[in-house]
């Protein structure tokens, strides 16, 4: 610290908050959060188009399901401005309870949730209710646990314990994905173990909202443990606490905000093309003149006769994978996601993060343009999947090593006193602009290019630009003090 005699504070910090205890907090509750998260995206693709979208037209129903799903990404930077007002205002450990025990009761009850055969188009509203809590959760989750990991870190390794929060996201999808995978795997499947079980549509869905109740008491008992954040504490005792923090970070640090928004940006179009379009794109059927058992459920459920011929020609094609076999090579995909986060921190602290994103954004931009040469059918089916498996790894290569850094990144953009609302803000606001729409165009360019990909790629390439410009306006941010007295804005006026 800046002081030259320890407080009272300083003393007694280390031992009632170790580092490994924060690494754990951090980590821990990131997994729980995204767990929850990922449960209702990978439901998004599987089970709510038939179960709350009944509408008879597949592409209908996949698309009002994303809209659901892109919903909570417009709650998040609502969530950002809450949760970062008290995070600021009244300490990080608190707002990290609370967003954890909001996101576990939201996901249990969508496990509840009665479906359109039971109630109609009101279950498609509270599922959108349960989503935007999700999402309002997911706002201020983030932040918080990035400050704990970040401001508890020692000098010079910032970002290695800013990749620790970051991994909560690759593990989080691999529980939430082999959750799925072993209940669909565990019930009866009349023709083919590769398939959806029907049991699985009618109520093995449930279960791995309803297992989140269990990981919230793991986590609230982690956290629960935490004392507060010494970065913080010393901000307190300066007299830096604002009773408005977001007012502060507008008027001061509105252009870190546009900056680390666009820093985000590719980050999130990368993620959701990676998980959620490539599901829908890898399961959907290569031989439309077959409908798919999903799309002769929604029929019914509507109350509608099925035309397989008129479905033909209104759909375009996918790989034509099987669920399991498909879930089974993203999740390989994501064990390079978790690698690659972990190996960015350290690399980060070394060259520095602005260095190291360009780099990482410029393979994002080229990896865009490659879409075709992985994603179109091969005359060999084996060759395809070997294909579509390089693609997965090498996608989520680059979004570990550019997702890991950001943990760093967007908080050093911010003093301590508003560090948790601009970061937030950043990183939620990127979030409507990437992580909200990516699924809806993703699906839209596919149909415009006939079922070809490389629209989908160009798109994100187009982001990856984006991301780049803002990099290269941006200033590195390796060596900001987070203790530095003049970034806390001492004496400046109290109401802001």
């Amino acid at each position: 610290m800046s002081s030259a005699s320890p407080t009272a504070a300083d003393s007694t910090a280390a031992p009632l908050n170790p580092r490994s205890r924060v690494i754990t907090a951090s980590l821990v509750g990131t997994t729980i959060e995204f767990y929850d998260f990922y449960a209702y995206a990978t439901a998004a693709v599987l089970v709510f188009p038939i179960l709350f979208f009944p509408t008879g037209n597949d592409t209908t129903s996949l698309l009002s399901s994303f809209a659901v799903f892109g919903a909570a990404m417009v709650a998040r930077p609502i969530g950002a401005v809450v949760f970062g007002h008290f995070g600021d205002r009244v300490g990080r450990k608190t707002t990290l309870v609370v967003s954890l025990l909001t996101m576990g009761i939201a996901t249990f009850l969508i496990g509840c949730l009665p479906t359109f055969a039971d109630i109609g188009w009101w279950a498609a509203l509270l599922l959108l209710v349960l989503r935007l809590a999700q999402g309002f959760a997911l706002g201020g989750e983030w932040s918080g646990a990035a400050l704990v990991a970040t401001e508890n870190a020692p000098k010079g390794k910032r970002a290695w314990y800013g990749t620790f929060p970051q991994l909560g996201a690759p593990i989080g999808f691999i529980i939430a994905n082999m959750v799925f995978l072993t209940i669909n795997w565990a019930l009866p499947h009349p023709d083919s173990a590769l398939q959806r079980s029907e049991a699985f549509l009618a109520w093995g869905w449930r279960v791995p909202f309803l297992f989140s109740a269990v990981m919230v008491i793991i986590g609230l008992w982690v956290r629960l443990r935490l004392v507060e954040s010494e970065a913080f504490v010393q901000a307190e005792k300066k007299g830096a606490i604002r009773k408005f923090p977001l007012g502060f970070v507008i008027r001061r640090h509105w252009k870190n905000l546009i900056l680390g928004t666009f820093i985000m940006l590719a980050t999130y179009v990368l993620f959701y093309l990676m998980t959620n379009f490539t599901l829908s794109y890898g399961t959907k059927a290569a031989d439309l003149s077959t409908a798919s058992p999903a799309a002769e459920a929604a029929a019914e459920a509507a109350g509608k006769s099925f035309d397989a011929t008129a479905f033909a020609a209104q759909f375009y094609p996918g790989l034509g994978f099987g669920y399991i076999d498909f879930v089974v090579m993203q999740i390989i995909g994501v064990v390079f996601f978790g690698i690659f986060t972990l190996l960015s921190g350290p690399i980060a602290d070394s060259i520095g993060r602005r260095k190291l994103l360009i780099w990482v954004t410029i393979g994002i931009i080229v990896f865009g343009l490659a879409f075709n040469l992985f994603l179109l059918p091969q005359a060999d089916p084996k060759f395809t999947g070997a294909l579509v498996q390089a693609f997965l790894v090498l996608g989520f290569v680059l979004m570990g090593a550019t997702f890991g850094p950001m943990g760093a990144l967007l908080p050093e953009l911010f003093p301590t006193n508003v560090r948790y609302s601009g970061s937030a803000i950043a990183y939620n606001m990127s979030s409507i602009l990437g992580a909200a729409v990516a699924p809806l165009i993703a699906v839209w360019l596919w149909a415009s290019a006939g079922g070809e990909p490389w629209l989908v790629g160009l798109y994100l390439s187009a982001m990856g630009v984006l991301t780049l410009i803002a990099l290269l306006l941006s200033k590195e941010t390796k060596d900001v003090d987070y203790d530095d007295d003049g970034s806390l804005g001492v004496g400046a006026t109290a109401s802001l």
